[in-house]
């Protein structure tokens, strides 16, 4: 996949030269772009097309494949692996934790205010060797294919999540990265008219400027090249099949 980019608060600049951010940055770029054309039809035409599992648009496809390529694990299993001694703390820190709680030991932590995906960020010195002393920092991604009128709490809950307050968080957001649709993946990739796209959260952050106060990367998906998915009714619903150009 290809992206265009639009940096709130300097994202951009800080995973380029924050030493701990720039291997995340640079592996986390080479994991994403792995994600090929090829891919997402194979992903939809086995999945979704002329299947039960009826969806219009590329939605879960994308979801799915970002997931296999960060190698994410359900915050949920992290525990269990945590608990049954399978996995170090060590290895639970470097991990790619889908779906994770936003709060850790507070009555908040039962509730459904979850990220997509985040991870912990280490600071080490030149020998590998983690520095004491440094604040806890984290990275969170959100993949928002949602209506546009949520696209507000999509940048808001990685906001909340960076809040330094008595309020403790399982992954301190440090910065955060925002997966959307431009205008023309959404027209090519059998969306919904209602949307958010790339366009409309960088004209949303501008006035959101003093309220959204983590650095945020967002990532607008351009149109694949070689096919698009062509909506159509089936069963008396809107079904999506690949159609080649």
């Amino acid at each position: 996949m290809e992206f265009e980019k639009y940096s709130h608060r300097h994202a951009d600049e800080l995973l380029k030269s924050v030493p701990e951010y720039i291997p995340l940055w640079e592996d986390l770029q080479s994991r994403l772009s792995s994600i090929s054309e090829d891919m997402l039809i194979a992903h939809f035409k086995k999945n979704f097309e002329n299947s039960p599992k009826q969806t219009m648009s590329l939605s879960k496809s994308v979801n799915a494949l970002i997931s296999e390529a960060l190698d994410a694990v359900k915050s949920s299993k992290v525990k269990k692996k945590l608990e049954a001694q399978e996995i170090t703390e060590e290895e639970a820190e470097v991990m790619w934790v889908s779906e994770s709680e936003i709060f850790g030991k507070s009555v908040f932590g039962m509730s459904k205010w979850r990220l997509d995906f985040a991870r912990k960020i280490i600071a080490r010195d030149e020998s590998g060797v983690k520095l004491p002393g440094v604040p806890d920092k984290g990275i969170s991604i959100e993949v928002a294919f949602n209506n546009a009128g949520s696209a507000a709490w999509n940048v808001l809950k990685p906001s909340i999540a960076s809040e330094l307050n008595h309020v403790e968080k399982n992954i301190q957001t440090s910065i955060a990265i925002v997966i959307v649709a431009t205008d023309a993946f959404k027209a090519a990739g059998g969306f919904d008219n209602t949307v958010g796209t790339f366009e409309s959260y960088k004209k949303m952050l501008e006035p959101l400027q003093d309220i959204v106060k983590v650095p945020m990367l967002i990532l607008g998906i351009k149109a694949p090249e070689t096919f698009k998915v062509e909506v159509y009714k089936r069963n008396g619903k809107n079904q999506g099949r690949i159609a080649m150009l």
